[in-house]
């Protein structure tokens, strides 16, 4: 049974940064897009960024400039370096992942059928 795991959560102040890791189980890591979904408590789970196949990416608005996304298909593993976190962005980050092709990034909740247990960040000062 394929398994994602987050791994990189913590409590942060404001201005600082974080670095979350997804890894996959299983096989083809490759053949699979990966994105990161973030949902607070009484909030619908939305999206952060898709890593397609070839590593193109696809950001929300409001992570543009701060976060960065990879993946490195080897180690099956997608990263998330977040820069200067803001307050706002606490919430539980999600990782998921979705056997597409190469050219199709989706960005959808509802297009990703793997998901991980999810990592608590927390901005605070």
């Amino acid at each position: 049974q394929v398994q994602l795991a987050e791994s990189g959560g913590g409590l942060v102040q404001p201005g600082t940064s974080l670095r979350l890791s997804c890894t996959r189980s299983g096989h083809s890591f490759s053949m699979y897009t990966m994105a990161w979904f973030r949902q607070v408590p009484g909030k619908e789970r939305e999206f952060v960024v898709a890593v397609g196949r070839s590593g193109g990416t696809i950001y929300a608005d409001f992570v543009k400039g701060r976060f960065t996304a990879s993946r490195d298909n080897a180690k099956k593993t997608m990263v998330l370096q977040m820069n200067s976190l803001k307050p706002e962005d606490t919430a539980v980050y999600f990782c998921a992942a979705k056997r597409t092709i190469v050219t199709h990034i989706p960005t959808r909740e509802d297009d990703y059928d793997s998901w991980g247990q999810g990592t608590q960040v927390t901005v605070s000062s």
